[in-house]
């Protein structure tokens, strides 16, 4: 079993858990310093309601189910009164301590250079430790793929939640859920290539309205039973979850459907910064939540058969249909936030070495974060659809929610000690108090999460075990094979020496030899000398660093070293969060000094065939597996926006 990889993988055969050396040359003075892409002159109004529109989509059509789920495991035990009002009241506490407390009011200033998520923590824990750790990296790993599966239940659930209103405006609908469920995924992950820069403007007023009917939805029936706003007081949640023993634990489970969600603060830090979601969250989209939620409360302690669906009887029979139309549309925000979350998530991946390079498009030419990934479009679209298929109905799917989602609020904990305690200097027992709070909290949700292990939440376990597998064997395969192709090829300036001795032919022009390893002579370069015995009369050594920051800013993206007169070392430096564009680089050396006509530029390129090697260190099923996702990585020219007609690829064959 054989595939090719081009040996210019730069990002897969480095190690993620090592922070990156700042470079000292002089030509580039400012290794650690990013671009600013922040704010700028855009007014902090319009950036809040972009973040109402983005951000809080999944977290914003929990209503739809949350308490709904909560409730169906109490119709047996204790008063209904007193249920109502304690699951309420942990509904509302949940998304006081979990959400405004960790995420908004503490969580989000452990940002790296602007930016939030899973990886950019790890990122920021590893340069906390100033050393190799990988503890870190574990965490890192483990909660990126725990999102992954988050990523694939959301749409389905929010999407099909939202259509089985169509139920209660006619029973006839009831055969159609599941078929137009599906057409709106389908169409969803269709326009995905598109991009979302031409309907991103109209999340943010969409979403506008739908926390707007939220809120005075529940308005409209808080009079219906005042007593509800007893919910407030924690007491009656603490009652509740003391008092029916091990079926708190089981509502435990889906009260934290209230806020799945909340990671998304953190991740899409970097699109609008910290204050415009802080006071989107604070001042509209909270009270938007808690009132919904009081409001189905109180239709319930006055009707307690409205059970079945409190969320959507809490309209008007005239509302009903256009609220339907509303929760359809806002549950497909809420999914197209969570799936280019996935396709950021997996470039930061990519470009951190965990996955094989993937085909990347850019779906906006002024707008570096809207991208576009084929193959995990494809992926996330066939995991939906099997998700709606298998469970049928959201009540079923609210069964597989939550597992993987506390999981990777864990994780973020856990990073975020490290930041606290070795970043920001806290003392030892302050930053374990502090993280230990949350920590208390979210181990009881994901605990009681467990529960739902055989049915139904086996779903983003399997998934995220599954990533955890691929980015480990990736991770792992990258090393051996950057290991025996180092040991196996000659140092650079021992090449160089031996070239000054037995002069080859020379052509004009420059030659751009792209390599993982600039320390050893590429394979291109061999191969070019050993089969065309000719070499240009500028050599350019490239190989691509990725930094443990988001962005590297454009007078910082190289380091230069001249070996020789005609060879030349260049080091290109990109964040986690941007793309490689070699030849765009190279173009702006020439603003350092560096002369050389970039139009009779060639690239040249090692592709090298890999075969499954006995002694590789892996056992043989993991050297099938690398070899497989090898497979999968995009071409080199494509990854790097090299033009392909100026493109020579040589290649060899290497066992892993």
């Amino acid at each position: 079993m054989a595939d090719k990889v081009s040996e210019d993988q730069a990002s897969a055969a480095k190690d993620p858990a090592k922070p990156v050396a700042a470079p000292q040359q002089a030509t580039k003075p400012d290794a650690g310093h990013v671009h600013d892409h922040g704010p700028g002159k855009t007014s902090i109004w319009t950036l809040t309601l972009g973040s109402i529109g983005v951000v809080y989509g999944d977290i914003g059509t929990s209503p739809l189910y949350a308490l709904r789920e909560s409730l169906a495991h109490t119709h047996n035990v204790g008063t209904p009164e007193g249920n109502v009002l304690g699951v309420v009241s942990l509904l509302i506490w949940a998304l006081f301590l979990i959400v405004t407390v960790k995420y908004v009011a503490f969580l989000m200033r452990a940002d790296n250079r602007g930016e939030g998520g899973t990886l950019a923590l790890m990122a920021l824990a590893q340069g906390a430790l100033g050393r190799r750790s990988s503890a870190v990296l574990a965490l890192g790993i483990l909660g990126a793929s725990l999102f992954t599966g988050d990523a694939i239940i959301t749409p389905a659930i929010s999407v099909l939640s939202a259509v089985e209103g169509l139920k209660l405006v006619t029973p006839l609908f009831d055969p159609y859920v599941l078929p137009i469920t599906f057409v709106i995924l389908i169409s969803l992950f269709m326009v995905q290539s598109h991009g979302t820069g031409r309907v991103a403007g109209f999340f943010g007023p969409i979403m506008m309205v739908w926390f707007l009917a939220l809120a005075l939805m529940g308005l409209s029936h808080i009079g219906d039973a005042p007593r509800i706003l007893f919910a407030f007081n924690p007491v009656h949640g603490i009652r509740f979850l003391f008092s029916h023993g091990m079926l708190s634990f089981v509502v435990m489970g889906s009260v934290f459907l209230a806020v799945t969600g909340a990671e998304a603060l953190y991740a899409d830090m970097g699109h609008f910064g910290r204050r415009p979601i802080q006071i989107a969250w604070t001042g509209f989209v909270l009270p938007a939540l808690v009132l919904n939620y009081l409001g189905q409360g109180s239709l319930l302690l006055t009707n307690p058969d409205a059970i079945e669906n409190p969320f959507f009887l809490l309209a008007p029979d005239w509302a009903l249909l256009p609220l339907v139309i509303l929760a359809t549309v806002a549950t497909v925000i809420a999914s197209q936030a969570t799936i280019t979350g996935a396709f950021s998530l997996a470039r930061q991946a990519i470009q951190l070495g965990l996955l094989p390079r993937l085909e990347i498009t850019h779906t906006s030419d002024k707008l570096e974060g809207q991208i576009f990934i084929p193959r995990v479009n494809r992926i996330l679209l066939l995991g939906v659809l099997l998700l709606v298929a298998m469970f049928k109905t959201s009540s079923s799917l609210a069964s597989a929610y939550g597992i993987a989602v506390t999981a990777s609020m864990v994780v973020d904990s856990l990073l975020a000690f490290v930041v606290v305690w070795r970043l920001w200097k806290w003392p030892l027992w302050g930053a374990v108090a502090a993280m230990g709070t949350f920590l208390t909290i979210e181990m009881a949700f994901f605990s009681a999460n467990l529960l739902k292990l055989l049915d139904g939440g086996w779903v983003p376990v399997l998934v995220g075990a599954s990533v955890v597998l691929m980015m480990w064997t990736w991770l792992r395969g990258s090393g051996f094979l950057a290991t025996k192709t180092h040991r196996d090829s000659i140092p650079m300036r021992d090449l160089i020496r031996m070239l000054e001795k037995s002069k080859p032919t020379r052509v004009n022009g420059t030659a751009v030899f792209l390599t993982s390893d600039p320390e050893v002579a590429p394979s291109a370069l061999m191969h070019n000398l050993k089969h065309n015995k000719v070499l240009h009369e500028r050599v350019f050594i490239v190989s691509v660093k990725t930094e443990e920051t988001p962005r590297v800013a454009t007078q910082s993206r190289y380091e230069i070293e001249q070996l020789s007169n005609d060879f030349t070392r260049i080091t290109l430096h990109y964040g986690f969060m941007e793309s490689p564009r070699v030849p765009a680089a190279l173009a702006n050396l020439r603003k350092a000094g560096l002369k050389f006509d970039i139009m009779t530029t060639s690239f040249f390129l090692g592709r090298r065939t890999i075969k499954a090697s006995p002694n590789s260190g892996m056992p043989l099923w993991q050297d099938k597996l690398f070899i497989a996702l090898s497979r999968q990585s995009a071409n080199a020219t494509d990854f790097f926006s090299i033009p392909s007609d100026r493109v020579v690829e040589l290649g060899a064959q290497v066992t892993v």
